[in-house]
């Protein structure tokens, strides 16, 4: 959708998975999405160089949230967020689920 805009349908996926859960890494990313890790390192590198995406470490693993001193910050999470709303449902639906940690065992459903 905002593929002719941002140059590449890799970029978009990165920055609408981002704007519906806040952060991620790459294997996450490309797990959601079905794509190659390289591919989703490569846009997240590239972001991140941009000034858009900042990281962070968590363990082995490299977190990646949006930049908060980035100057367009603002209106390009409404731009993510119209774009959003376009999705199908159920991929909607998915993306903004941000469940992280499995369910205390012995809870009811």
């Amino acid at each position: 959708m905002l593929e002719a805009l941002l140059g590449s349908t890799g970029r978009e996926r990165v920055l609408v998975y981002l704007r519906a859960r806040n952060e991620g890494y790459a294997r996450e990313m490309a797990r959601f999405f079905g794509t190659g890790v390289i591919q989703i390192q490569k846009q997240l590198e590239r972001l991140e160089v941009a000034g858009i995406l900042a990281a962070r470490p968590a363990g082995r693993t490299r977190l990646y949230a949006f930049n908060p001193g980035y100057p367009f910050l603002r209106e390009l999470t409404a731009l993510l967020d119209k774009a959003l709303q376009f999705y199908p449902p159920e991929q909607r639906e998915t993306l903004l689920m941000n469940r992280r940690r499995p369910r205390r065992k012995g809870k009811p459903l």
